[in-house]
């Protein structure tokens, strides 16, 4: 009993273990793969599953059978059995072969939240590709089919703990069809990773109040009824206040100006919030970028050796929240 105990806390560290040096193995042979790779034979690995297994002592045991009877229709039987299972392997794995995989891109999120990475699957080939599912470390991804010609893009889902960059260094695509008797699968190791932006502060203190942003350019919404003329366009720019027509005329893309009552800006500090410490201050920033931008006001971020002007808009609520998620790693991609 002593001995099963020993065993038994001594099993998962040696499977970690284990897996640790198979995982290292493939990606040595393999080495890195690009953001679109194309399947090779050499790629896929095959197994029997549990039902394969059996399914080959069944067959085994029925040729003894046959052979301790010498029944015609007992080895027609067996060997009719032993090719199904032969058609089934090759079918397996060519499943997997020639299939081309890319990534598609992944979308930043909130530390906390669920990062999806999203995979490109595309079968190229006259054959038709079925039960194809992605895994990673959070478990596999429901099963896709494809058809001749026919691209799918598939979430993986990671889970995020923390600001800055989460990682999918590899990942695996599986396929068992047909009937299950085969599990084929290949590693990819693309090193893939996307922004995960600080989490939302649950309960901040109130933002610093609106000051008035004499001269600054006029809100979206605000003293619309001036027209003051047209303006280049800049990223951020609401397209209600695209001159459509204009563009239609001239082919560049114009905003229109507006005369109006000066905006209000507010100013998030870094600096401002001495009594929490770094990661709750870049909490409570997020939470009042993300009202701020909710409410279409202008703001601005103030972070050491980082400013950003007041503002409103997509392009200032991404350029915040990517300042706030890789504030202090900058260099943590490389």
């Amino acid at each position: 009993m002593r001995l099963a105990a020993h065993l038994t806390g001594w099993l998962p560290g040696l499977q970690s273990a284990a897996d640790r040096r198979f995982k290292t193995w493939v990606r040595r042979r393999q080495g890195l793969d690009s953001r679109t790779t194309t399947l090779g034979s050499g790629r896929v690995y095959i197994l029997p599953t549990g039902v394969g297994f059996v399914f080959g002592i069944m067959a085994f045991a029925m040729l003894l059978g046959a052979m301790n009877y010498n029944n015609n229709l007992s080895f027609g039987l067996t060997f009719l059995l032993a090719a199904l299972g032969l058609v089934s392997m090759h079918s397996c794995q060519r499943n997997l072969v020639g299939l081309e995989i890319a990534f598609a891109g992944v979308e930043p999120v909130f530390a906390g939240d669920v990062a999806r990475f999203r995979i490109a699957l595309n079968n190229g080939s006259r054959n038709g590709r079925y039960q194809l599912r992605l895994e990673g470390d959070d478990g596999l991804t429901e099963a896709v089919d494809l058809n001749p010609g026919e691209s799918r893009v598939v979430s993986l889902p990671v889970t995020t703990t923390a600001r800055g960059y989460v990682r999918l260094p590899r990942f695996a695509i599986r396929t068992r069809y047909p009937f299950e008797l085969f599990h084929a699968w290949a590693w990819l190791h693309m090193d893939l990773d996307g922004l995960v932006y600080p989490a939302l502060a649950a309960n901040p203190p109130q933002p610093p109040a609106s000051v008035a942003a004499l001269g600054h350019r006029q809100h979206d919404a605000r003293g619309e009824e001036d027209f003051a003329g047209l303006r280049s366009f800049h990223r951020g720019d609401s397209p209600r206040t695209v001159a459509w027509k204009a563009y239609a005329r001239t082919g560049q893309l114009l905003s229109k100006r507006f005369a109006g009552a000066d905006t209000s800006s507010q100013w998030f500090d870094f600096e401002s919030l001495t009594t929490f410490d770094t990661e709750q201050r870049l909490e409570i920033l997020a939470r009042w970028v993300v009202d701020a931008d909710r409410r279409g006001e202008d703001y601005g971020l103030k972070l050491p050796g980082t400013t950003f002007p007041p503002a409103h808009g997509g392009a200032q609520r991404i350029d915040c929240l990517e300042a706030l998620a890789l504030f202090g790693q900058e260099d943590a991609r490389g």
